[in-house]
């Protein structure tokens, strides 16, 4: 069973043409303490269940987009741009 990644402007492809960026977190404020900004660089919930993600396509349109995963699955559940779904919006 192959593990399909859907680029928001390239289509469905093979993930081994992406980057995993990591779990989206909301970027702090630079007011933060310094162990609330190593909990945003080195802490992740890790969670089993649908996750909001980073991915970069790099052997197709160079560009970086969020993706809903369910961790346990790997099933994509949607692709989209940051821009068109704004924090808060789903």
């Amino acid at each position: 069973m192959s593990f399909l990644v859907p680029c928001p402007h390239c289509g469905p492809r093979d993930v081994y043409e992406f980057r995993y960026g990591g779990e989206f977190q909301r970027r702090p404020p630079p007011t933060v303490s310094d162990q609330e900004w190593a909990d945003y660089l080195y802490a992740r919930r890790n969670v089993a269940g649908p996750a909001k993600e980073w991915w970069y396509h790099r052997q197709g349109c160079r560009r970086w987009f969020l993706a809903v995963r369910d961790t346990r699955t790997n099933a994509v559940l949607e692709a989209f741009w940051p821009e068109d779904k704004p924090e808060g919006a789903g």
